[in-house]
């Protein structure tokens, strides 16, 4: 803290608003001059922060009558109940609004709201958090917080120091965000390009539906005339002893995160097992190491090869390859083939589920078992430089994120004075 900058408590230098209950009436309301702001606007706030409107609006009347306390303009917002507090999300209000009960609204009475928005963004919910199954946080808990105090002159030149510097960060940022969406793009053509055999020249129109075309030497064949489908269960809870003893590697949902990214081609390890009499008395099966396995539910179309033996629950498919069709092979078909599995195949609205009728009648293109292990290499080796390249583009969106956090701590709390810092390379080390 600078010298002679007194310390006081949020609750002393502003008024906290409370919210009110949202009447699902009101839901999608766009008559009225007050934005009825929830959690689910604060996205909606600009660069710097300002949230001028909603997804639902109210008039004054509806607003007394519902008895909500009218926020002033240049209030800062904040969750106070649920994971949304935790995601260090502040606003300040861009007009006159009121708030849904799960928000908390901080009027500040002495200097400037961007100030008080940045101080705001550095305080640590987790630290206040109430314990119990729904994180939450009460007014008094916040109102007590300490807080520096600068003058009014000094919050502005603070605000204003923040708001340039935070803005050349966040270029910076958006440009490496720009970068990480043209590797991702050029890492899902290069799979499909290298599955649909793209450095052939003599070629034929494709019947596939996500391929336009693929050589003429290539065939055009059925999964299931090339590898054996299979699928998983879950054997009967109600039954303790089929769940005691469990060493038998069982794949779920739960997995998916694990290859959701397509770095991943073998699952070694699962969350959950289950035993040999739970196996016995189930439909679940025991697949042979280097099966192909598919989610087709919730996390639909997200694929990997089993590491070991092993088992899966009844949303997932598997497919355990014979002779002519390599495993790893299948894994980047499938992988390629993912928009048009989700697009074409996939249905429901909330959670899509692909059927397996539709699983069954799944084709692909064949090259020879000799080519399909080269382009399994080709595909290795160009993933790995971009992933490679990717990492490193990762590491510099961190190291932006964590600059831009630690400029903003070191300025509120005068750490350095902000009036000396102009045109300085805060962000030396760190490249675009």
């Amino acid at each position: 803290m600078r010298p002679g900058w007194p310390t006081t408590t949020l609750g002393r230098v502003g008024q906290f608003h409370m919210g009110t209950t949202f009447p699902h009436a009101y839901q999608g309301a766009t008559q009225g001059d007050l934005p009825f702001i929830k959690v689910s606007d604060f996205p909606r706030a600009d660069r710097l922060g300002v949230l001028s409107g909603a997804n639902n609006w109210v008039d004054r009347q509806t607003a007394r009558r519902l008895g909500a306390r009218i926020v002033p303009r240049g209030s800062i917002l904040y969750a106070r109940v649920g994971a949304a507090l935790l995601l260090n999300q502040r606003c300040i209000t861009g007009r006159t609004c009121i708030v849904d009960d799960n928000v908390r609204a901080f009027e500040p009475k002495h200097g400037d709201p961007r100030y008080w928005r940045y101080l705001m963004l550095l305080l640590d919910m987790a630290k206040i958090t109430n314990p119990g199954p729904v994180p939450s946080v009460s007014e008094r808990q916040v109102a007590a917080l300490p807080v520096p105090l600068p003058t009014v002159e000094e919050q502005r030149r603070i605000a204003d120091f923040l708001d340039a510097e935070t803005a050349r960060i966040d270029g910076l940022v958006n440009a490496e965000q720009r970068v990480l969406e043209r590797l991702a793009e050029r890492r899902t053509a290069g799979v499909v390009t290298a599955v649909s055999g793209g450095e052939h020249t003599g070629r034929r129109e494709s019947t596939l539906a996500w391929l336009e075309s693929i050589p003429e030497s290539w065939q055009e064949v059925r999964v299931g005339l090339m590898a054996r489908l299979g699928s998983g269960h879950t054997p009967s809870r109600s039954h303790p002893e089929w769940w005691a003893d469990c060493t038998i590697p069982w794949i779920t949902t739960g997995e998916v995160k694990q290859v959701r990214d397509d770095r991943l081609e073998d699952l070694h390890e699962t969350r959950e097992k289950i035993s040999e009499l739970g196996l016995v008395n189930s439909a679940a099966e025991l697949h042979p190491k280097g099966t192909v396995f598919l989610c087709r539910t919730a996390s639909a179309g997200y694929s990997g090869v089993m590491g070991s033996d092993m088992a899966t629950s009844q949303d997932f498919v598997t497919w355990t390859c014979g002779p002519r069709l390599n495993p790893y092979y299948l894994l980047w078909c499938l992988r390629a083939m993912r928009p048009d599995l989700l697009g074409r195949l996939a249905m429901g609205s909330t959670h899509k589920t692909i059927y397996v009728p539709d699983l069954q009648m799944l084709r692909i293109p064949l090259p020879s078992l000799d080519e399909q292990g080269k382009i399994v290499d080709a595909i290795r080796r160009q993933n790995s430089r971009i992933d490679n390249l990717t990492d490193k583009v990762r590491r510099q969106v961190e190291l932006l994120t964590e600059r831009r956090q630690a400029l903003i701590t070191a300025a509120v709390t005068g750490q350095f004075d902000v009036s000396t810092a102009s045109g300085r390379n805060l962000t030396d080390g760190v490249t675009a």
